[in-house]
């Protein structure tokens, strides 16, 4: 009996140091490292895409050494690295706690920039990226939410060296947003609440008149007066059509549900 029992408590004892050593293994491992040391471990593990184990050594280097430049370096990584590994939310809960943390740091352009990244990137999966899809189709909310990082980005921080990009981005998504007003005006119209579209139509031009959009806005808004018997508006609403697009095919034909241009599909 008491060699069984002590066989017992020996096989506890070392499944109990096996399930330690599973759990803590880059704990034990890197328990006498420098800072220094962990941190260019982690960025090694980052650059070979491993970024599980490198967020675990960024936490590990933040528990263990909380202050300093390695420390604030390491929250900012750890946001890139749920960034790159495609977690979204973690990412932006990261950057979220390093403004909160560091409001004057003197990295924040760059924060803004990855913020803008993680959302201008939402719902961009393979799947998405095979078909194509058209950025109009997106979530609106998303593209305001990465629209206004970029612009913070380029306000506040106009020399910033990711102006330039930000800038590149903020059009498309300008782009995006009209195509989503776009969208909503041709429910209306294709449903007969002409009211409705003709408004939404005129958001998309008084706001995103400089988008591919217009013309086709333009079409609705006519098309919507001439059914509601608004013939005078209906005749201005065309002067500025023709005036702005000289060639369109809406001036020999009335905008129609099946008349959506061939670049609402295809980019």
């Amino acid at each position: 009996m008491k060699k069984f029992l002590l066989v017992v408590a020996v096989s506890a004892a070392l499944s109990g140091c096996a399930a330690t050593g599973t759990v803590d293994k880059d704990a034990q491992i890197t328990q006498d490292w420098s800072v220094e040391k962990l941190y260019a471990e982690a960025q090694d593990e980052l650059n070979s895409n491993n970024y599980t184990r490198a967020i675990k050594l960024y936490e590990l280097l933040e528990s263990r050494f909380p202050n300093g430049r390695f420390a604030q370096q390491a929250q900012l990584d750890t946001a890139y690295a749920y960034y790159k590994d495609d977690e979204r939310e973690k990412s932006l809960a990261a950057i979220e706690r390093f403004q909160r943390l560091h409001p004057r740091h003197p990295n924040m352009d760059y924060v803004l920039y990855l913020k803008g990244l993680v959302l201008f990137n939402e719902d961009q999966s393979v799947l998405n990226k095979l078909a194509s899809q058209d950025w109009s189709d997106r979530d609106p909310k998303a593209n305001r939410e990465a629209y206004q990082a970029f612009a913070e980005l380029t306000q506040r921080y106009p020399n910033s060296q990711y102006v330039a990009d930000a800038t590149t981005r903020m059009t498309k998504l300008v782009d995006a947003l009209a195509g989503n007003e776009m969208s909503v005006a041709r429910y209306y119209a294709k449903r007969g609440a002409y009211l409705a579209a003709a408004n939404r139509a005129q958001n998309v031009i008084a706001q995103f008149q400089n988008t591919r959009f217009v013309e086709e806005a333009l079409a609705i808004m006519e098309m919507s007066y001439q059914k509601m018997g608004h013939a005078q508006l209906a005749d201005d609403t065309r002067r500025v059509l023709a005036q702005n697009f000289p060639q369109s095919p809406y001036l020999s034909q009335a905008w129609q549900e099946d008349s959506i241009p061939w670049w609402r599909y295809w980019k």
